[in-house]
């Protein structure tokens, strides 16, 4: 980690811990109930830096058709949503490092699609639950480095590696994780020439540019203080989560894939990295991985960093070999 950004999260650090209680929240967020919350420990969350919606989630996209997007380079990660019955779609990581919340609908589906930088975490949820559709913002907090985001409806706090509300009226609520993948453009377009594509939003953005260079190949995470990953594998090695297990990509990408637990986890070179290069398209090759079940079809998964899956699940299985 470059010396400036190690004493940034010193500072952040400090600050965050001397804050670490919800009384100095309440000011920010009047409608968030916290006195319910599964967070046993307030100083986990921690101020990322921008205020509630200082990272401005998109509600209702607007697309073009794939054929017509010239923007995007060849190897520019996206990530893939595929409902049986609609025209794919591909939500590009150039507009998700600058916004990481897209609330959709998609063929009737409301979704959410969400990528955390800090933990290369990408997923879609559904948005829907028990109290009703909801949507969702991002918080500014973060918790072992991950996302919090909220709902505006009740203004309960989420996690957003595991798809959970941790504080507020929803605690304990868990949202239904929707297929999807990260793929190169490159890649979405050859297998979806009809596709669709988000457009870029209409705000003043670097859209393209990676704020986070260097990162991915960082010794220590951003904000993070919480144990390394076990069996000597780096915190920002890239793992596949399925359920509470992890593959090292390493392992994968050696392998050429692995077949195990029911499942057929691909790995093909071709995409880039969104946290190497200051520019998103000059990216070092980390390829795409895919996840199927045993008829093929898609299987829930993410493929975060080595450190998010430990903290979040902890006991989890290593399928290390």
């Amino acid at each position: 980690m470059p010396r400036f950004l190690a004493l940034l999260t010193s500072l952040m650090l400090i600050a965050s811990l001397a804050h670490a209680d919800p009384r100095s929240w309440r000011a920010e967020w009047p409608q968030t109930n916290f006195d319910k919350t599964t967070v046993r420990d307030w100083s986990e969350i921690m101020s990322g830096g921008p205020p509630k919606d200082g990272i401005p989630a998109i509600t209702g996209p607007k697309y073009r058709k794939a054929s017509t997007e010239r923007r995007i380079a060849g190897l520019e990660p996206v990530i893939t949503l595929e409902i049986p019955g609609t025209q794919p779609r591909a939500y590009p990581i150039r507009y998700l490092t600058w916004h990481e919340i897209v609330n959709d609908t998609v063929g009737g589906v409301p979704v959410a699609v969400a990528f955390c930088p800090l933990c290369n975490s990408g997923m879609t949820f559904d948005r829907r639950t028990a109290r009703g559709v909801l949507t969702f913002g991002v918080s500014g907090k973060l918790r072992h480095s991950d996302m919090v985001m909220y709902d505006r409806e009740t203004q309960s706090w989420w996690q957003q590696a595991i798809g959970e509300a941790i504080v507020g009226d929803l605690t304990g609520t868990t949202l239904k994780q929707v297929p999807s993948w990260m793929e190169s453009w490159d890649q979405f377009r050859a297998r979806n020439p009809d596709g669709l594509v988000m457009d870029e939003p209409a705000y003043n953005r670097s859209y393209g540019r990676n704020p986070y260079r260097g990162y991915d190949t960082s010794a220590r995470p951003f904000l993070y203080n919480g144990e390394n990953p076990p069996h000597g594998i780096p915190p920002l090695e890239r793992v596949v989560r399925v359920g509470n297990r992890a593959w090292p990509l390493t392992r994968v990408r050696a392998e050429g894939g692995v077949t195990e637990a029911g499942m057929r986890i691909s790995w093909e070179a071709g995409q880039a990295s969104a946290l190497d290069h200051g520019t998103i398209a000059k990216g070092r090759d980390v390829g795409t991985v895919r996840v199927r079940d045993g008829q093929g079809r898609d299987v829930p998964h993410d493929v975060m960093f080595a450190f998010a899956f430990h903290a979040f699940w902890p006991d989890g299985v290593w399928m290390v070999r």
